[in-house]
């Protein structure tokens, strides 16, 4: 994530500083039918998933109660939070300083994951004026996800994504939130054909040109000014991140400073 003006995401145990480099969130699925396969339904698993991603260097951890795989099956309120709530406690009271994300739009459980302890709503479906207004009620984060069912456009790809992430900020902006507390995602995978992600990849720096925090895929981000990229595998994406945040904006993690 990046913002033009490096604003601070100020969190219960920590400070994210957008500008200064590349973080990486550790995603943990807490559903039987992730798309990548490593989903944990069972809370102690799914806990111990998320410790294992702190441990392997995440920055943050985001726990996902509903499966965003294609031709996934919805589920209702009452079973994403009996999935991911226990888990994001677990987590909160075992790891107290990793901000904490809950993967959801639905408004109520991103309400009952803020009284767990989580600290930032990621929305794969963009943000919803329901889902805003209890961001901001609450004082979290939100990060709008672009995506649409079906990969047809008018038009250019980017041009559309960035007309629905813009829509996104402003009307979170319209709701009390706070700048550094508005992340934005063009959806790598999502609503796209394999074409048509390329086309975003290509033009990263275009939303990084909006002036709010950005997420994205590994894959260019770090060139683009991208913030933060959302991952399976942390231990993998950790060096190869602060390699290339090296080279891009000359910082480094303290391991390399003797």
């Amino acid at each position: 994530m990046v913002s033009s003006n490096r604003s601070l995401l100020s969190l219960r145990n920590a400070q994210i500083r957008w500008g200064a480099r590349t973080y990486v969130m550790g995603i943990v699925n807490v559903t039987p039918d992730s798309f990548s396969g490593d989903g944990i339904e069972e809370p102690h698993g799914a806990t111990g998933r998320a410790i294992a991603q702190w441990n392997a260097g995440a920055d943050l951890l985001d726990l996902g109660g509903e499966s965003t795989r294609p031709g996934h099956r919805p589920v209702t309120e009452e079973v994403e939070v009996a999935r991911v709530i226990p888990v994001i406690e677990a987590v909160a009271a075992q790891i107290p300083r990793a901000p904490i994300s809950v993967d959801t739009y639905k408004p109520t459980v991103a309400r009952a994951a803020r009284s767990a302890g989580a600290e930032i709503v990621n929305s794969v479906w963009g943000a919803s004026d329901q889902l805003l207004a209890v961001v901001a009620e609450l004082g979290m984060a939100i990060v709008a996800m672009h995506n649409q069912r079906g990969t047809a456009y008018d038009g250019p790809v980017m041009d559309a994504v960035l007309r629905y992430l813009d829509d996104c900020a402003a009307r979170a902006v319209a709701h009390g939130i706070p700048l550094e507390r508005i992340i934005l995602d063009p959806g790598i995978g999502f609503g796209k054909t394999a074409d048509q992600n390329i086309a975003v990849l290509r033009e990263l720096a275009r939303l990084v040109a909006l002036g709010f925090a950005t997420a994205a895929a590994t894959a260019l981000a770090v060139d683009a000014g991208i913030d933060v990229v959302r991952v399976h595998d942390v231990a993998a994406t950790r060096d190869a991140i602060a390699v290339a945040d090296a080279i891009v904006r000359d910082w480094r993690p303290a391991s390399w400073i003797e």
